[in-house]
């Protein structure tokens, strides 16, 4: 009896040795990550996974529709997910002391006029939560997309209304972060893809990002066989979804959001830039989500031929974004990062099983005259901030 006894307690001394799983044991997250590219049938993706102040894994798959090998430094448009970006830099002037959140929108940008006379009291938190009443129901769409630039687009508001009292409704609308950045332009002085190119790209050193650039066409899964084409008609390279930008680049922006590595905010801007409005799930550009028992912010978004998806965790640090060269409705990029998000946690992965999403959808916003292109993401797991 003895004998046994001591080899069970030698046993147990090094199991208690060992401690628990390191981060990201088990399967690698590149092995994952060609196996989800194999199963979804996809054209092409890159993505990056971050923990604390330190990329991880950042890699790409899959080719471009110009035959080029996607890589962690492939440009691919992140639609939505531009949105977190305007808000940050929304919040660099605030802490610089030259907007206030809850003062009215109109006081900086005395062109913001509306018929409706409740939008005098929409302010700049309003905008960024998405509560301000703004909505596709209530405005002019077709005449914003004609515009030339974000001062045609304010202006082409003029004759539109709100849906609901400021500051009482939660609407996702796209039309809040394009004029949150002609307040940026009108503020800070500097056309707006310039304002986020020195305020926050090359602060964190994200030297292949810009707002407004050209990226390869991406690909539609039309009746089984992807197919290269080109943007909708309409789409605006402005606060709602004009980043171009790379999953090693997305890196760095997840650490940053994380708290670490370079400062484009203080500590109290960076909390309220992720602190949901009262009563709802969605902050400023960013949602609230639980996703297999942990609690994510995160955000996606979704272009006629561009889908992606951004996430972290606040306890541990940790950080995942999946960009995809296609547009697959939301449902890829999302159980791939939610693969990569289990792999980080110790946890065997699902493979996803979604690929080629048929995009009638897609389709019928093209040949419609009276459907605009929306470049948020309508998913069935997607965030109420999408």
């Amino acid at each position: 009896m003895r004998k046994p006894l001591l080899a069970a307690l030698a046993l147990a001394l090094v199991v208690l040795a060992a401690g628990p799983p390191a981060w990201g044991a088990g399967q690698d997250f590149g092995t994952y990550l060609r196996e989800a590219l194999a199963a979804t049938g996809l054209p092409g993706m890159s993505a990056v996974v971050t923990r604390g102040d330190r990329i991880v894994h950042a890699t790409g798959l899959g080719h471009e529709s110009t035959g080029r090998a996607v890589t962690a430094d492939t440009p691919m448009r992140v639609a939505s997910l531009s949105k977190s970006v305007t808000a940050a830099t929304v919040m660099t002037l605030v802490d610089e002391g030259r907007v206030v959140l809850d003062q009215p929108v109109v006081s900086y940008l005395p062109e913001f006029r509306l018929a409706d006379q409740r939008a005098a009291t929409v302010t700049v938190r309003h905008l960024l939560n998405q509560t301000s009443g703004l909505s596709d129901r209530t405005l002019d769409i077709r005449a914003t997309q004609r515009a030339a630039d974000l001062t045609g687009y304010v202006a082409a508001l003029r004759d539109g209304g709100l849906a609901a009292e400021p500051g009482t409704h939660w609407e996702y609308c796209n039309v809040n972060f394009d004029v949150a950045a002609r307040l940026v332009e009108v503020v800070d002085g500097r056309p707006f893809a310039d304002a986020v190119r020195e305020r926050i790209f090359e602060p964190l050193g994200m030297t292949a990002s810009s707002v407004g650039a050209r990226p390869a066409d991406g690909y539609n899964s039309i009746y089984g066989a992807w197919v290269s084409r080109g943007e909708l008609p309409g789409f605006r390279d402005g606060g709602g979804g004009g980043v171009v930008t790379t999953a090693a680049d997305m890196g760095r922006w997840l650490i940053s959001q994380t708290g670490q590595g370079p400062r484009i905010l203080t500590p109290e801007s960076l909390a309220t830039l992720h602190r949901p409005w009262p009563g709802g799930d969605y902050a400023m550009g960013w949602g609230v989500q639980e996703v297999d028992g942990r609690e994510l912010l995160m955000h996606s978004g979704n272009l006629f031929t561009y889908t992606a998806v951004q996430a972290f965790d606040p306890a541990s640090g940790s950080g995942f974004a999946v960009l995809l060269n296609s547009a697959s409705l939301y449902e890829d990029n999302y159980d791939i990062m939610r693969g990569l998000a289990a792999i980080a946690d110790g946890r065997q992965p699902e493979t996803p099983g979604g690929g080629r999403q048929l995009t009638e959808l897609a389709l019928g916003l093209r040949k419609s005259p009276r459907r605009s292109p929306r470049i948020c993401c309508a998913g069935r797991r997607s965030p109420r901030g999408r």
